[in-house]
């Protein structure tokens, strides 16, 4: 039986298409993913992205605790800040890339759906003497990003709190009797925001945040396909194709949210991984993360293999056709120093060979305004 967001009955009432996504029926689309795409690009789209997991820490050691578990230094965060991290194995791959919050008394961590419940688990076993609180708060909650060019001077309606937040930093508002966290923050390389409120505030949320359903409206519904090729055009990786457990955050080129030194201030503590990164910092990496640009209609996919003159590369890890490109991108490891920007390459399809030109990531930024 598949899990249902808080938000199902308004995304089924308006038109989604759903799909089975790490056991939750989430919307993949309300029609055309391109549309929905360029709508977030050029305006605004709303995603319910409930379906990922939000773990409250609190008590005497919550701090501690995160920063054993989190790659990133914690301890010298304020309130009203987020802050991009991973949780490692003692390996140093990647369990997870996370948000963690930092409230007055406790903290949050966003974490993939697919890695909720591995990740609980993960926490239990670190647990030991830690007076730590572990609560999660997914099901109790629900979760929106709302993003695009547009975004900010619509909830500027609404607060003239948010649109002065700076990147990665939330606040909490009361919107009309809405409670609610909201976060400069997303997954599109858009401007926009990410809301977390209770779950039975989100039917009057999302009708507050879509009341506007006009053909051009500045916000419309946005499905998991879309949040897909846009975060593709970002760069921005996905847990089980850019990470994944055989993976360390340098490969991913992951670097700044690496703390190898947290532990040797006063507030440190070393982090879960921490001594095996170390290592392949001095070592060097066994592969590196490229952005490949196709010129022609066909996608490479996941587990294809890119090839040039001399041999094998690497792996394709993610593709799409890119509507802001128009054309054909991927994400892909390859050997470190075996290709340079320009550099052009093959990507077997099993049917035939497709020749790609290796770019820098991201493919597209967002021009500010």
């Amino acid at each position: 039986m598949l899990k249902k967001t808080p938000f199902y009955k308004f995304m089924q009432d308006n038109g989604a298409k759903f799909v089975d996504f790490a056991g939750w029926e989430m919307p993949i689309s309300f029609g055309s993913i391109i549309e929905e795409h360029n709508q977030v690009r050029n305006s605004g789209g709303l995603f319910d992205v409930s379906h990922m997991g939000r773990i409250k820490f609190s008590g005497r050691h919550a701090r501690r605790f995160l920063e054993r578990i989190l790659t990133r230094r914690v301890s010298n965060m304020q309130e009203g800040q987020c802050r991009y991290a991973m949780v490692c194995n003692e390996d140093g791959g990647v369990l997870d890339d996370v948000i963690i919050y930092k409230f007055e008394d406790h903290w949050m961590l966003v974490v993939n759906a697919s890695n909720r419940e591995k990740l609980l688990k993960h926490f239990e076993d670190v647990k030991g003497d830690f007076v730590v609180k572990i609560d999660d708060q997914t099901e109790s909650t629900a979760m929106v990003a709302v993003q695009g060019p547009k975004v900010m001077d619509m909830i500027g309606q609404f607060s003239k709190e948010v649109p002065s937040l700076k990147k990665y930093g939330f606040c909490q508002k009361n919107l009309l009797i809405l409670k609610m966290t909201i976060s400069r923050t997303g997954y599109t390389g858009e401007d926009g925001v990410e809301v977390i409120l209770g779950a039975n505030m989100a039917s009057m949320a999302v009708k507050l945040l879509l009341k506007d359903k006009s053909a051009d409206a500045d916000v419309k519904p946005c499905g998991l396909g879309a949040r897909d090729t846009l975060r593709m055009e970002a760069g921005m990786p996905l847990y089980g194709h850019e990470l994944d457990e055989d993976t360390n955050p340098f490969e991913a080129g992951l670097d700044f949210a690496v703390s190898l030194d947290k532990d040797e201030d006063e507030m440190g503590e070393k982090f879960i991984g921490q001594d095996a990164l170390k290592k392949v910092k001095e070592a060097g990496l066994q592969k590196t993360l490229i952005g490949l640009k196709v010129d022609g209609k066909r996608t490479p996919r996941q587990g294809m293999v890119v090839k040039n003159g001399v041999g094998d590369l690497g792996i394709v890890t993610s593709g799409c056709s890119s509507p802001t490109l128009g054309c054909p991108i991927a994400m892909a490891y390859v050997k470190p120093g075996s290709v340079n920007v320009g550099d052009k390459v093959t990507v077997d399809l099993g049917s035939a060979e497709i020749e790609a030109e290796v770019v820098s990531l991201p493919f597209y930024k967002t021009v500010k305004k």
